[in-house]
């Protein structure tokens, strides 16, 4: 039974492991090479997903890189077998046809796969390893292949800006089920190409592209860590007369920008709980409390999910209840991730 009439998650990205094989110069978790001594074990992941099963939510299984977990396939496995929906999140570089089979045996139903460039040199420059791109290609057909939908990943930056449409229509060409764009957040090894941060201006001009795109509906398209683009949604469909459905805007409609503590959170490989990858205010650890209490009880969900908290010109905005500003921003700029949103250009109707 949940308490207090709080929402469940729907979804839960958990960070199997911080190794990777990749070193992304862009990485949320600044991932390393080989696994860290504290990582949940075997019995604590099945453990964590038993206090799952109440809230019924989509768990995302990412790392640094999950396919270096040996164990993942029978994580996945236990999940599934509990009746929740596994995804997979990976570089793709790992990938075999063996690899793809036990994924696809253990209930995996979509795999996203990072493509952060529309050429080689891009990618594997953002991917700081040569091969990257292709390696990455070469997995998406390993499981176009097995029969397992997937998804592409794209985190936009300054020096892959121009090249969006063209990773728009290499979605197209490989057959992906969705294109999901992701705006920079300068948090982990992000911190570091914080200058390649697009500007304001350009965050609202891509989002505008999207949203055009979005009318052709080729593919499920979806903006992560960009909430301005749900309240850019309401003012060009209410200048074009279109009232927003998800007949008319498809998933996009029945949510809103940051979902943080609301209907999303991250767990790290060490059980800590994170309104998401890119906000390091810890709301608990799984080890020590049970994600019931951590996600119904804790200060940090709470706060998120009243927008009447928010400051600034956030807290002012007509538009807060569906964007929300991104918290992690308002938190890497001042330390408070109630602050408003510093990568917003509007100027919210309600004066002060």
């Amino acid at each position: 039974m949940i308490e207090n009439k709080t929402r469940p998650p729907r979804l839960v990205a958990w960070e199997l492991t911080n190794a990777c094989n990749l070193a992304c110069i862009h990485c949320r978790a600044s991932a390393i090479k080989d696994p860290a001594p504290d990582e949940l074990s075997t019995a604590e992941a099945k453990h964590f997903v038993d206090e799952l099963v109440e809230y019924k939510p989509i768990i995302i299984l990412t790392g640094g890189e999950p396919l270096l977990r040996s164990d993942v396939y029978d994580i996945a496995r236990y999940a599934t077998g509990k009746g929740l929906r596994v995804v997979l999140a990976t570089n793709g570089t790992l990938l075999t046809p063996d690899i793809a089979g036990k994924l696809k045996a253990v209930g995996i139903q979509r795999v996203s796969i990072s493509i952060d460039g529309s050429s080689a040199q891009t990618h594997d420059t953002f991917r700081g390893e040569p091969g990257a791109f292709d390696g990455a290609l070469r997995g998406i057909d390993i499981l176009k292949n097995a029969g397992i939908s997937f998804q592409i990943n794209t985190t936009i930056t300054k020096r892959n800006l121009e090249q969006i449409p063209a990773i728009y229509d290499l979605a197209l060409s490989l057959g992906a089920s969705a294109l999901h764009i992701f705006l920079l957040v300068p948090t982990g090894r992000g911190e570091e190409i914080e200058s390649e941060e697009i500007p304001p201006e350009e965050y609202e001009r891509v989002l505008n592209w999207f949203y055009d795109k979005s009318k052709d509906k080729k593919i499920q398209l979806k903006a992560t860590c960009a909430p301005h683009y749900f309240r850019i949604m309401r003012q060009r469909a209410k200048a074009e007369g279109i009232r927003i459905t998800k007949e008319t805007h498809g998933l996009e409609a029945m949510t809103k920008g940051c979902l943080g503590g609301s209907a999303f959170c991250f767990v790290s490989s060490k059980g800590d709980v994170y309104p998401c990858g890119y906000l390091p205010a810890l709301a608990g650890n799984i080890r020590q409390k049970p994600f019931k209490m951590i996600w119904e009880k804790s200060k940090v969900f709470n706060d998120l999910r009243d927008p009447g908290k928010l400051k600034g010109k956030c807290g002012n905005c007509e538009y807060r209840t569906v964007c929300g500003g991104c918290r992690a921003r308002a938190y890497a700029a001042t330390g408070d991730y109630l602050d408003e949103e510093p990568y917003c250009m509007y100027v919210p109707l309600k004066k002060e």
